[in-house]
Order: C-alpha cells, then sequence, then structure tokens
C-alpha cells in the first residue's frame, strides 16, 4: 500500500506504509528526534487501480475521506531537496484515522478541529471533492495508483507541532519524559486522539 502526498508546492512523493497510524496509539519518539512539525491533510482511499487518470474520471477512484495530519521529524526537516523524504519515513506519523466518511460530508462545509493539549492549534472545512481528485491526476501522472492506497492532499505548509526542548514550566516536576496530547474530530466526531511522548 503506498501513501502518496501531494504537498502544498504542488509536488507528490510516497510515504512508507510502516508510517500510517489509524489505532489511536501514542507516538514513542526516537532518541534522535526531538520536534515534531505537522501538516493537516485530506484524505482518500483509492477504489480502483490506475495510472495518468484524467480530470473528468477521477471521482471514479476514490470511493471516502477522511482529515489526518501527518507528522515530520523536525531534525530531518532541513530545507533540503531531500527533506520531505528523509523527515517522514519515522513509523506511525501519517495520522489517517478510519473509519472514514463519505465524500458527501465535504460538501456540507463540516469542521475539522486540531488540539494540542486541549488547545485549538488549527481548524478548517476547506476540503472538498476537487482537491482529492486534482491530487489523483497529478500523483497518477507519475506513478500507478492501487486498490486501497491513499492519496493525502497538504492543506497547510508544515508546521511547528511539538518539541522535547520545552519551556520548564510546563514540564512536571520530576518527569523523566515529556508528552503532548494530539486530537483531531471531524463532524464533532472523534478522529483521533494519542500523545507524542519524548
Amino acid at each position: 500500500m503506498n501513501i502518496t502526498v501531494m504537498t502544498r508546492s504542488g509536488r507528490c512523493y510516497c510515504r512508507p506504509d510502516t508510517t500510517w497510524e489509524r489505532e489511536d496509539k501514542d507516538l514513542f519518539s526516537p532518541d534522535s528526534i526531538s520536534s515534531y512539525l505537522y501538516t493537516p491533510v485530506l484524505f482518500a482511499r483509492i477504489s480502483k487501480a490506475g495510472k495518468c487518470v484524467g480530470g473528468k474520471f477521477a471521482e471514479r477512484y476514490y470511493d471516502s475521506v477522511g482529515y489526518g495530519i501527518l507528522l515530520y521529524a523536525g531534525d530531518l526537516f532541513d530545507g533540503s531537496p531531500m527533506a520531505y523524504a528523509a523527515s517522514s519515513c519515522t513509523d506511525h506519523t501519517s495520522v489517517l484515522p478510519f473509519p472514514m466518511y463519505n465524500r458527501v460530508t465535504l460538501l456540507e462545509d463540516n469542521l475539522f478541529v486540531l488540539k494540542r493539549n486541549g488547545e485549538e492549534i488549527y481548524r478548517t472545512s476547506c476540503g472538498r471533492c476537487g482537491m482529492i481528485e486534482e491530487s489523483i491526476c497529478r500523483a497518477s501522472a507519475l506513478t500507478s495508483l492501487r486498490i486501497g492506497d491513499m492519496i493525502a492532499t497538504e492543506l497547510e505548509d508544515p508546521a511547528p507541532l511539538v518539541s522535547k526542548d520545552i519551556p520548564a514550566h510546563l514540564a512536571k516536576a520530576g518527569e523523566a519524559t515529556w508528552k503532548a496530547e494530539i486530537e483531531g474530530t471531524f463532524c464533532g466526531n472523534s478522529l483521533f486522539c494519542f500523545n507524542i511522548i519524548f
């Protein structure tokens, strides 16, 4: 299974399927990673195999949609040409939750809300079927799409989410680790809720 990502700059890349997290498991950060960036995404499940899909046919190639987030290892996201590839290979960093929704939910201005430690950091109702379909067309010009693949469209550029180097007043006395709770909702329903633990 491929996770194909269409970036805000219009380029696409693939994430390993080991990055896919759909079960709300906590993310235990490797020692070599001290921070994470995030980008909210609108994603879809590919339901029909294809290559070089034309615009008027793209709606036939996916059957369900959802919102999620992609995490990037901040230590590796250095602006170099390989930054996206290097920083997106960490396990459990493609938070694309199940169950997914019927595409009709995108027509109703339902809100996707993202919170960090209970504080809202992002909200949108901008996701549209046309965004997914454009991503399918552009990505399939470069790589074959298979049934079960995921295609994700970045809604914002990557932004800081959490860091191991937090102000002292935010850390609890005597704790050897630090964690942040990340929660996402759509249509008022919980999509995911997990901790990033350093």
